[in-house]
């Protein structure tokens, strides 16, 4: 292997330290013909073309695909093609992903750039060419054609989802496509390489709306504001005197990738079945966390509903009949007040028909036993369960009473 395919090599996985390789191929260059096909293959659809790649024939070639991760969703290609004498190549690096955003809702970014901003397509190769060691020479300008096929593609994607939006009425993300490219240049010993490094930059923002409360002492959920872009990168490099050579191959056709559409089929709907799934999983767990609130919130309101009307049936007697009353009712309030901090901690209370002991206990029993010691309590809904002669020592049923141990 020569020097620039090592150096390539390292270079390769310096910048996707984090990309998971799922399949590996090292092929030769076929017999005869002018250009051959390879495939990259995708191991978790049993082996399936996820991707045709035309190589010349006397070149080599390698090819893997990354199944993505947090930042990057879809799986995507990875490839080099090289000469026969090692000196010129084509790579298909890794998709780079970054994110950032605002609010509660983020996701998980631990597989990301250290990018927390949108930065052009252009500004990104800058970047790049910074982590890759390399001079950035100048801009370079992207065709016409292939800028408007990569838009129309971009725009075609978008609108097969439109509809999915419009029917949830979601307000659908604002999406954009960015090609850009860029002329850099280094060193391989005597050799001055000259390079060509083209980004694709796709980003997305998402908005999803706050939702306000409608529970007591819950607070309202702010919105959340999420941005993501993706960045696919090839990267041409060749001795400066070969260079136009092998830009002129590529233009050809000799050299490029296409997705396999019965691949692309399989994933979609695979990534269908488990983001459905994933969905009901949520719905379970939110119906869950939704009958806990719902729940609580019934609690609380009964609560309220029941000082409410202990309010009201005092305020009722008349003001002459409270004042005669005036210590009634005020052990009445006193009770009462009891009561409502038992209901609001789903607590009873109860006594002891022989010691006169008071205990607090969980609501939601009919009868309650308490032993003799009377630290340890037996509750049950069985009005004919006695656990004398079951549990140990001896046990009392008791009464239940108002909060503070009146009748």
């Amino acid at each position: 292997m020569s020097l620039v395919d090592s150096t390539a090599r390292v270079r390769l996985n310096a910048v996707a330290a984090t990309f998971i390789v799922s399949s590996f191929c090292w092929c030769r260059p076929a017999a005869a013909g002018d250009v051959r096909t390879e495939h990259i293959t995708d191991p978790t659809l049993n082996g399936m073309v996820a991707f045709d790649v035309r190589v010349p024939a006397d070149w080599h070639f390698q090819g893997t695909l990354g199944q993505g991760g947090q930042c990057v969703g879809v799986p995507f290609q990875v490839f080099r093609l090289t000469s026969p004498d090692g000196l010129s190549f084509v790579e298909r690096m890794p998709t780079l992903g970054w994110s950032w955003g605002s609010g509660p809702g983020l996701p998980s970014n631990k597989d990301c750039l250290p990018l927390k901003e949108g930065v052009s397509a252009q500004q990104f190769l800058k970047f790049l060419s910074s982590t890759l060691k390399v001079e950035y020479v100048a801009d370079a300008p992207v065709p016409a054609e292939e800028n408007a096929r990569a838009q129309k593609n971009f725009a075609d994607a978008a609108a097969v989802y439109a509809p999915k939006y419009a029917a949830s009425g979601i307000k659908p993300p604002h999406q954009t496509r960015e090609l850009a490219r860029a002329i850099v240049r280094f060193k391989n010993g005597s050799f001055v390489m000259k390079g060509l490094l083209q980004a694709t930059v796709d980003c997305m923002e998402s908005y999803l709306p706050g939702m306000k409360s409608g529970l007591r002492g819950v607070p309202d959920r702010p919105p959340t504001t999420t941005a993501k872009c993706n960045a696919g990168v090839r990267y041409t490099v060749a001795p400066e005197d070969r260079f136009p050579r092998v830009l002129a191959t590529i233009a050809s056709g000799a050299i490029g990738a296409s997705p396999n559409a019965a691949w692309e089929q399989a994933w979609l709907q695979r990534n269908q079945r488990q983001g459905e799934q994933m969905v009901q999983q949520i719905a379970q767990q939110g119906a869950a966390q939704l009958a806990a609130s719902a729940a609580q919130f019934n609690h609380d309101q009964a609560v309220r509903q029941r000082m409410h009307e202990q309010f009201l049936s005092t305020m009722q007697r008349g003001t002459d009949l409270s004042m005669a009353r005036a210590a009634q009712v005020a052990n009445s309030n006193h009770a009462i007040a009891q009561d409502w901090v038992d209901y609001s901690l789903d607590q009873q209370t109860v006594r002891d028909p022989h010691t006169g002991q008071v205990s607090k206990v969980a609501s939601g029993y009919n009868a309650t036993w308490v032993d003799s010691s009377g630290k340890a309590s037996y509750q049950t809904n069985d009005a004919n369960a006695n656990p004398n002669g079951t549990l140990p020592g001896n046990w009392t049923r008791q009464q239940v009473v108002h909060g503070d141990g009146s009748n």
